[in-house]
Order: C-alpha cells, then structure tokens, then sequence
C-alpha cells in the first residue's frame, strides 16, 4: 500500500505573496537589533562561511553580509521570485553572496561546509521539520553553529480590547497550521527535535519583539502584512469566518498604535554548537 505523499511546502501560496515580502521587511527591522547581539556571542572567525537556509528576499542575508565583511555567505529559497529580488538588492556583494534555488530537504552543499548555519522563520511553516534540522546539521561543520529562529504564535500577548486577541491565536492560527500540517507552536517543541542529535551547549534566548523595544509602526506593519497575506487561508480553516479574522487582526493592530497600550511577540532562537 502506496503511504500519502506529504506536501512539503503547504504554505506555498502564502509564502508566494507580496506581502511576504512586507512580512519579510517588517521581521527583521523588529527582530535583528537583538539578534545581532546573539550573533556576535558565537566568536566567528572573520573568514567564516555562512548558510542563509530559506533567505526570502536576503533581508538577513544581507545584514549578515555587513556584519561579517569578510564573509562567504550563500542563501537559499525555494521561490526564485524572491531570489530575484534578493541578487538585485545585493549587486554590491555579489562577489562573496550567492543566492540560489535550494530545497531545505534536500540541500546542494557538501557535509561540513558552514561554520554559521541559520534557518529562519521557516520551521513554523514545513512539515517534518526534524528532516530539515538533519539536512542543515549536515552541511555544518564540527564546532559551527547552528542558529535557529522558530515562530510560536502562542507567544504573542495582547491587551484585551473589545475583541480579546489572545484566544484568537490558539482558536485560528493554531488550528490553520495543524490543517497544513506545520506546528505554530515549534519554538517550543524544537527543544524535543535538538535535544536528541549531535549538539553541544543547547541553548535558547527569546528575542522581546514588544512595543517598548521595537517602533510601533514596524510592530504593526508586520501584523498588518500578516493580516493580508494570512486571513483568507485562515478563515478556511479555524473557527472564525474571514471578516473576523480581518476585525481580530485590526483590533491588534490599533491597540499597537494606542500608545496606552502594550503588545509582545517572545520569539524563540534556538542555538547550538555541532559536536566534533
């Protein structure tokens, strides 16, 4: 008996969006300031060799760049859309940047390639992703890092306005990525993939992307791309029909701009030391 051939990439027409790209922008002006600072705790060498695994549009990629100006970097993605507007956007650093077509499942690098290995905001939304932390432990070398940001949407905190939010992420996104089969809870459950393959100094450290510490308007250009990009899919799937899905977005999105009060999304980076 044949088994069911699981799709890889459910999230696809999502993922395919133009505002993805907006997603894309909006997550790493509020998420990189920290970041950065967990970077510069791993003691790369200046001469490293870095895995960008699902680039999107080189957002990172290219921070990375800047940050480590001696630096082999390669990004990889799925969607050569977005690959395109990544080359166009680093036409500067094309020379130590390559940005190319790759499947995480299955990547085109030889075993203990990278020193620095980063997946992120990708294992929210594949299935299977223990297959994927296999692939890019592979590519890693001996005593290299791996760098993992892993999304977990029942970390998001709001205020209880006329429509309470918190419930809507456990009653609606949850329910969507079951239905797609991807876990929206993977920053929490990645420790049970990590925990039993060949690392060292397992460690996690929570990215505070709140509205003390990142602008308002970036907080709430992020929700507002996700809103666009995810109410349609969401509606069809969790228990709230599409023009609430929209109100339960919008409602987020003005108590971000409401100066009285507080919004916070704790994001999970997962980091660990190959063994040698």
């Amino acid at each position: 008996m044949t088994g069911t051939k699981i799709d890889l990439n459910p999230q696809a027409e999502q993922m395919a969006d133009e505002s993805m790209l907006r997603t894309l922008r909006a997550q790493a002006a509020a998420i990189w300031p920290q970041e950065r600072e967990l970077i510069k705790g791993y003691g790369l060498a200046a001469e490293c060799r870095i895995l960008d695994a699902g680039c999107g549009s080189g957002q990172i990629t290219g921070r990375l760049a800047a940050m480590f100006p001696n630096a082999r970097l390669d990004g990889i993605d799925l969607l050569e859309d977005v690959l395109h507007i990544a080359r166009a956007t680093h036409t500067t650093d094309a020379d130590r940047i390559h940005f190319s077509q790759g499947d995480v499942y299955a990547l085109d690098f030889d075993p203990d390639t990278f020193d620095l290995t980063l997946c992120r905001h990708l294992l929210q939304a594949i299935p299977e992703p223990g297959r994927v932390i296999d692939e890019l432990i592979r590519v890693t070398r001996p005593g290299g890092t791996l760098h993992l940001v892993a999304e977990d949407y029942g970390m998001l905190h709001m205020p209880e306005t006329a429509r309470d939010a918190d419930p809507f992420w456990h009653s609606v996104v949850i329910p969507f990525a079951r239905a797609t089969g991807t876990d929206a809870r993977i920053g929490r459950h990645l420790h049970r993939i990590l925990v039993n393959r060949p690392l060292l100094s397992l460690r996690v450290d929570f990215v505070t992307v709140d509205t003390l510490r990142v602008p308002r308007q970036t907080l709430a250009d992020l929700m507002v791309a996700w809103r666009d990009g995810y109410s349609a899919p969401l509606a069809r799937h969790g228990d709230m029909d599409y023009a609430d899905v929209v109100a339960h977005f919008d409602a987020v999105i003005d108590a971000i701009h409401d100066p009285n009060e507080y919004v916070l999304w704790q994001v999970p980076v997962w980091s660990a030391t190959l063994k040698s």
